[in-house]
């Protein structure tokens, strides 16, 4: 949460890409583990008390992340500040206090957990290919790449919560829950899923399409059997949680409504 937010661009920078992918998909979500598991049972009076104080520091992490992933010039920086933005998101359904955002927020940690993961992946694909994560560099990629180009629209659009992929589901859910606590709160939220569509496809466009830079991409070779299957179980992951999440939130619901029932208890 903002401000002890910046560690986390520079340890995926430095970071291979096995541990931006560990990073991302199981070590960033201890945090909002923590938050579910004790603050909010233990302290149930306290959170209550300041969760006008969480969404400030929510609201602002969304919001300036997401306007410094846009002028960022290293790929892995990009994806790095959107984690950032969405994990800010999920901090703030968990203190809407109701079943649908603690529900939203869940789900959320899941997804981001997937897509992220898919993202980091892609860029060490990249890395790996051409040695460098600079996206002055790259260009027209799609003309010599276009499964990875296949791959990495699907897992930009989940990033940016398109309809039909596991975030929307989840961020709808947040939103919804949000609504109940507060439009302000819901509005300047929501305005990460439009900075959110800006750096995600302004990325896409300068790396995929345009003219290709054959000064600095001079090896042509599209994915191989070992990369693509290792982005199968992500992309069958996200169409099932948004086509079908019932999978995921039954699990998640008798917890809930257990800690919902708990908090109006006091």
């Amino acid at each position: 949460m903002f401000p002890f937010h910046i560690w986390l661009p520079e340890a995926h920078v430095e970071a291979p890409t096995a541990g931006s992918v560990m990073l991302a998909g199981i070590l960033l979500k201890l945090g909002t583990y923590g938050f579910i598991r004790f603050l909010i049972p233990l302290f149930p009076i306290a959170s209550i008390y300041y969760t006008p104080f969480v969404y400030v520091l929510g609201l602002i992490g969304i919001i300036y992340t997401s306007l410094t992933a846009i002028r960022q010039v290293d790929l892995k920086k990009i994806i790095a500040y959107a984690s950032v933005a969405h994990m800010n998101l999920v901090i703030i359904g968990l203190f809407s206090f109701n079943v649908y955002g603690i529900e939203g927020s869940l789900l959320q940690m899941f997804g981001h957990g997937i897509i992220s993961s898919g993202l980091f992946l892609g860029i060490g694909v990249l890395y790996d290919r051409h040695h460098t994560r600079l996206i002055k560099y790259y260009g027209g990629i799609s003309y010599v790449m276009p499964i990875f180009t296949v791959i990495f629209l699907i897992l930009i659009l989940a990033n940016i919560a398109v309809p039909g992929t596991g975030s929307f589901v989840s961020e709808l859910l947040i939103f919804i829950g949000l609504s109940q606590s507060s439009f302000f709160i819901t509005f300047f939220s929501a305005t990460g899923m439009i900075l959110g569509a800006i750096y995600s496809l302004w990325l896409f466009n300068r790396v995929f399409f345009g003219i290709m830079k054959t000064k600095y991409i001079t090896l042509y070779t599209d994915i191989n059997k070992r990369e693509f299957y290792l982005f199968l179980p992500l992309l069958i992951l996200i169409f099932i949680m948004g086509i079908y999440p019932d999978i995921f939130l039954k699990v998640m619901n008798f917890s809930i409504i257990n800690l919902i029932e708990h908090l109006k208890n006091l």
